[in-house]
């Protein structure tokens, strides 16, 4: 995203990818961080998206929606996406403020985030069916 340390990384590990933000984006580089995501799921054919934001310690309004929207566009693409560690202060801010993850589901720290992932992924391989089904 700049020349200086990487403010967000997103690897690959099996059919997830996992993006972590290491430090608060302004506007542009949430767009950048929405574009780079959706692009690699379709890279790297990707069943599941997990955000990890332990590194937050503030997550404004565009920021929330911004991080929805990756899920949406991600959900549209085949993957399922879920956001880890959101430290306390962030949900007591965004909870007072009005804001949420809306549909997206959440889970505390990126062991869960996996677990989750792939229970979902088990029973729409058992059912048979898109994440849509899910």
């Amino acid at each position: 995203m700049n020349d200086g340390p990487a403010l967000v990384s997103i690897m690959r590990q099996g059919s997830y990818l996992i993006a972590s933000v290491h430090t608060a984006l302004d506007d542009s580089q949430m767009i950048r961080f929405q574009e780079d995501v959706v692009g690699q799921i379709g890279g790297y054919r990707s069943r599941g998206v997990i955000i990890d934001v332990a590194a937050l310690d503030v997550l404004d309004s565009f920021g929330s929606r911004t991080l929805r929207n990756i899920a949406e566009m991600a959900r549209l693409r085949g993957a399922l996406t879920v956001i880890v560690g959101i430290q306390p202060e962030v949900a007591f801010s965004m909870v007072a403020l009005g804001m949420g993850t809306g549909s997206v589901h959440t889970a505390l720290d990126l062991e869960e985030g996996l677990a989750y992932l792939g229970s979902q992924l088990s029973v729409s391989a058992i059912r048979g069916v898109g994440l849509h089904g899910v």
